[in-house]
Order: C-alpha cells, then structure tokens, then sequence
C-alpha cells in the first residue's frame, strides 16, 4: 500500500490508556473512539487472519506504544505481546465506519464457540455531568456515584442510570443523549473504568414528558 490510494488521513490521534480508547479524528471531521479490545480483536497481521475462531481475552488489553509506519499507517504494539497488527488510515477509518456491525458479528462468532467474554471486577466510583435539560429535570448538575459490576460500558450505564428513579428511563434513552467519556464522545460499548468522567448532553431541545422523579 502506497499514499497514493490512501483514501482517508487523520488529523489527530489520541491514545486514552485509562478509558483504554484509541481516539481518530479524520479531515472529514468524522471521530471514531476505537476501543483497545475492538483493535486487537480485528487486528490484521497474518497470525490473527490465519486463526479458525475470534481472538478472545483481551478484555483488559491495553495500548503500549504506537510507531508511525510511513504516511499512511501505524503500528500498534500492545501490552500483551501482539506487535505485528499495521492499522492504515484506510483501515482505521472503516472500523470506525462499521464499529458498530463489526462489534456485533464478533459478540456473535464469542456465542458460537461458547466464549463468554470476562466483565472487570468489583465496582467503580465514576463522575457524572449533566448538560441541559438533563440537569434541570435531576435537578443537579453533577453527582459522584459508585456503579455495581455489572454496568461494564457506555449502554450499560445509561440502562442503569434509566432504572435508579422512577421515570427517569426516558431521560437516558440511547435516541435523546450523547455520553462523553472523559471528555471525548463515546460509543455504546466504550469501557467505564474507576475514575472515569461521564458527561451526558442531550440531543433534543426539549425534554421527554416524565412524572416527577423520586
């Protein structure tokens, strides 16, 4: 592959190693927050192509360095040995492109051969920032709360936050909010991690008609 038919080139890339986020930001404006998991899973070195099932366990893996490869890709060396996956701007574009799919198929080909992915332990204590009328219907602006094991990512918090008061499920649906993890826009399956700085804006102008909140 040469710059020639290099289709995509990113104006900034960002490694969040607390979030385990590899965040693009291409010329066309489009960001793609790619978790370190998602890379190392759809890694395309020979080894990882060559396998019969999915890659699993790598949960937890992170991102130890990243080497420029040219002008037209990088190298992404992970902390669990795998060093030979050359990610180009093409290829790191259309995972962002087809994050969502890709991810599905995979959860999907882990339910096939009976693998079932390991969740991180024990809860986390996260802070959450509310924008908009999200503030005003909660009537607060940010909050500290600890969330249990089983809230793992972005969709899950959402669900979670949804059930903690009575009529609050509408005020967190995936369709009226944005989540920033910290600080940058997550996707859905973005990993929360203990610590981590949650904003949630909304995407309407107006707030969804709910009973009072308790």
């Amino acid at each position: 592959m040469n710059d020639a038919v290099t289709r995509h080139f990113p104006r900034e890339i960002q490694l969040h190693r607390k979030s385990r986020i590899l965040s693009v930001l291409f010329e066309d404006g489009k960001r793609f927050d790619l978790p370190c998991e998602y890379l190392r899973v759809f890694s395309k070195a020979a080894e990882v192509r060559a396998l019969e099932q999915p890659v699993t366990g790598k949960e937890q893996v992170n991102i130890e360095r990243i080497e420029p490869q040219g002008q037209y890709a990088i190298r992404i060396l992970f902390d669990d040995g795998h060093d030979t996956g050359l990610y180009s701007w093409d290829t790191l574009y259309d995972l962002g492109v087809n994050q969502a799919s890709n991810w599905a198929a995979y959860l999907q080909a882990l339910k096939k051969i009976g693998y079932e992915r390991q969740e991180t332990e024990g809860k986390r204590r996260i802070r959450l920032l509310y924008f908009a009328w999200l503030a005003r219907k909660l009537r607060r602006t940010s909050e500290e709360l600890e969330i249990p094991p089983s809230v793992q990512d972005v969709d899950g918090l959402l669900t979670w936050l949804g059930r903690r008061r009575r009529g609050a499920e509408p005020l967190f649906a995936r369709d009226r909010v944005r989540v920033t993890l910290n600080k940058q826009f997550a996707e859905g399956f973005s990993r929360i991690q203990e610590g981590d700085e949650v904003g949630i804006v909304p995407t309407t102008p107006t707030p969804p008609p709910t009973p009072d909140l308790l």
